[in-house]
């Protein structure tokens, strides 16, 4: 029986966006990569997909020059790039293997090998100074000291913070957050965050729903004005709600201003959180329930930098010398 390899593909994008719930983000990246292979093969039906023409196609990909441009270092494709191609792929392997449609078995995928990820982390001596880098005496002071702390308290990712909503209850010490993969997990909040908080949102005169929120004037964008949450909406935008982006732009901006020479991202700070946590004493198992990572291997990152024994080790045992 003959099968149209696009309509299958529509089918199984539908699939993975209605049974498992993948994000739209999601469901536009998996056509993009779906539809390069299709392009590149010229397959017209699963069955003829076979071991020879993904490695023709993994050999393509890996010679690419500037024609994928996201993930492009030195004029080629970066290894986790191209496994993003190779995942999209043995999920609609997956997908028709279920659908008992004749195809390659997705266990003949095998991943490119990458470089064990590195860790930018920051000192506590210069987490402190971040931290202490905004002007408090201002409302755009007080929201940037805020936005860190609860960084630093909840190991949020950007975009989790973002849409928080400006109803947070502070009798509480923690509360709810939808995360990635639409996964809820529970967050908590440090003395020092909801102190924060508090001062934040009593200063605040604007009526948008969202917890962090753009600020005009003053402090803000450098001019003159008071420094007040701004009442005038973009046309195309309904609310004052920051962005990732203007986040990550605010926290370098501290990261400058408080003498750091490295990149100080929204995620350093999430590192310093999972970090400070094994450094005092708890578990990875909990450490990957409160970062809200799937699998505790993605988790496994930061216990190389954390790993009080193997430094007693070296402190009691090396260049120590010889009293024989």
């Amino acid at each position: 029986m003959s099968h149209n390899i696009k309509d299958l593909k529509q089918q199984f994008l539908e699939y993975v966006e209605i049974e498992k719930g993948r994000s739209l983000k999601t469901i536009e990246n998996y056509d993009r990569y779906l539809s390069r292979f299709i392009q590149y093969s010229k397959i017209q039906d699963p069955k003829d997909i076979t071991d020879s023409n993904v490695r023709e196609y993994r050999l393509w990909l890996n010679r690419q020059v500037g024609a994928l441009t996201k993930g492009v270092t030195a004029g080629t494709l970066k290894r986790k790039t191209q496994n993003y191609y190779l995942i999209a792929l043995r999920a609609f392997l997956k997908y028709l293997a279920r659908m008992n449609i004749k195809s390659l078995p997705p266990d003949r995928i095998e991943l490119a090998k990458t470089p064990e990820r590195s860790l930018d982390l920051i000192s506590t001596e210069e987490l402190t100074r971040l931290l202490d880098a905004p002007d408090t005496a201002t409302l755009r002071g007080l929201r940037d000291r805020t936005l860190m702390e609860l960084f630093f308290s909840t190991g949020l990712r950007v975009s989790e913070l973002c849409s928080l909503p400006r109803e947070i209850n502070l009798k509480l010490d923690d509360f709810s957050i939808r995360g990635k993969g639409d996964k809820v997990r529970v967050v908590f909040l440090s003395e020092e965050a909801k102190k924060w908080l508090k001062i934040y949102l009593d200063k605040r005169d604007d009526m948008d729903d969202a917890l962090f929120v753009q600020i005009l004037g003053k402090g803000g964008d450098g001019s003159k004005n008071s420094g007040k949450a701004s009442a005038k909406l973009s046309s195309k935008r309904d609310s004052l709600r920051l962005t990732s982006r203007s986040v990550e732009r605010i926290v370098k901006q501290y990261a400058i201003k408080a003498g750091i020479s490295k990149k100080v991202t929204p995620h350093v700070i999430r590192h310093s959180f999972a970090t400070d946590l094994l450094r005092n004493g708890a578990d990875l198992r909990s450490v990957q329930m409160l970062l809200g990572h799937a699998n505790i291997g993605t988790t496994q990152i930061y216990t190389h930098v954390t790993d009080s024994e193997l430094r007693r080790v070296h402190k009691q045992f090396h260049s120590k010398k010889n009293k024989e």
